[in-house]
């Protein structure tokens, strides 16, 4: 029977696809809506060819939705980054110029000519790990809108009393000890005691979500939570992005990844490297969050990154040695993790070798050279921080 790799361009109301075999002739080709009969349309003109693979571009962004349809369905459905079909069209038609189904082509072509796209697979624990820290990130971002509004109604409400960090309690005591006689003043404080009130509803869900991941992050078995500045949102954001981590090499591969690799910028006789910028950011961004939780605490993330401050490193400079390093430790707790539960006992969830996380491949980064520091560093388990409402701080459990 003929493989078959099936290229799909989604978008929210359309698809268009190419089939092409292995020397990437063109077998067919399509356009169909996403509601259900366009989907089933699809479906049923795919049925041609048993033995078929689905290319999705983008299946952590606009493909997912259809990634995912797919994946219920029983169909096989592989990754395809966009920067890879970007260049494939590049390549293929010496320009960038874009079409639907010319991208269809491109991602499809892509497929036949990389070995290492990732196959997706259904998780639901991993699938609501996202959901929860997409939904935990959004309350975030609203709780800092709503603390930006109420700081500035205080302070017009109280001049000279605002506070940078200010807790609830204290914004209701602030309130209760002002009482505006005019109509601009009395609708002042009434909007602030709204957005307080919002304020405490968005805290109230934050706090549950963060409890909701903690507790799918323990249930799967991970101990990332046991290193310094890695709390329930921040290992369940590495769980839902990384997936099987089995598909990286080495620990310099999951660097570049995670974007806390430098890149080679030597020329000539001389050797440098720069800071990179690409690979996962949110990964990046979860790292650093870790990086800033180690260095407020006495661990020994603060003693490594004095030592480096020591060496004449500038503050920027050492926080991107301290991300490598935990970039390192994430990666060799993810292993070990992986190896407890194919050892464990009967009934445990063994690693697979697909992976429902989708992102770029961790082969297509340009460098895996290594930030200076100990290649094999030793991070003990942090003493659990006071817990303290303040707002404006950020959060060092993620």
């Amino acid at each position: 029977m003929e493989h078959v790799i099936i290229g799909v361009d989604p978008h929210k109301l359309s698809a268009t696809i190419e089939a092409v075999d292995r020397q990437e002739r063109l077998l067919g080709s399509g356009r169909f809506t996403t509601d259900r009969a366009g989907y089933a349309a699809m479906r049923a003109y795919a049925k041609a060819w048993p033995d078929r693979v689905w290319a999705v571009e983008g299946s952590n962004g606009a493909g997912r939705p259809l990634a995912q349809r797919l994946l219920e369905d029983g169909e096989r459905v592989v990754d395809v980054p966009a920067k890879l079909a970007a260049r494939i069209r590049l390549f293929d038609t010496g320009h960038n110029r874009k079409t639907d189904a010319r991208d269809a082509h491109s991602i499809a072509v892509v497929a036949v000519r990389t070995k290492t796209l990732r196959t997706l697979h259904l998780d639901g624990e991993l699938e609501a790990l996202r959901m929860l820290t997409d939904r935990r990130e959004a309350l975030t971002r609203r709780r800092v809108q709503t603390v930006d509004r109420l700081q500035a109604l205080l302070a017009e409400l109280l001049p000279g009393q605002a506070k940078k960090d200010i807790t609830t309690g204290q914004a209701k005591a602030m309130l209760a000890s002002v009482r505006p006689r005019d109509i601009a003043g009395k609708t002042r404080r009434r909007i602030a005691v709204e957005e307080l009130a919002e304020l405490v509803a968005v805290e109230a869900k934050i706090k549950k979500a963060t409890a909701e991941l903690k507790a799918i992050v323990t249930e799967r078995g991970s101990h990332l939570m046991d290193l310094h500045g890695v709390g329930p949102v921040v290992a369940a954001r590495v769980l839902a992005d990384v997936g099987d981590v089995t598909r990286f090499a080495d620990r310099n591969r999951f660097a570049s990844w995670t974007g806390t690799a430098p890149l080679d910028a030597s020329s000539g006789e001389q050797t440098r490297h720069r800071l990179s910028r690409a690979g996962n950011r949110r990964m990046n961004h979860m790292i650093h969050i870790a990086a800033i939780s180690q260095i407020r605490l006495d661990t020994d993330g603060r003693a490594y990154y004095s030592r480096k401050r020591a060496e004449g490193k500038r503050p920027l400079e050492a926080i991107r040695c301290l991300k490598r390093r935990i970039s390192d430790a994430i990666y060799r707790q993810l292993l070990e993790d992986a190896r407890a539960v194919d050892t464990g006992p009967g009934g445990h969830r063994g690693a697979s070798q697909e992976s429902s996380a989708v992102d770029l491949p961790p082969h297509i980064d340009t460098s895996d050279q290594p930030l200076p520091g100990p290649a094999q560093p030793t991070l003990r388990p942090a003493p659990t921080p006071r817990k303290t409402d303040r707002i404006n701080t950020l959060d060092a459990t993620g």
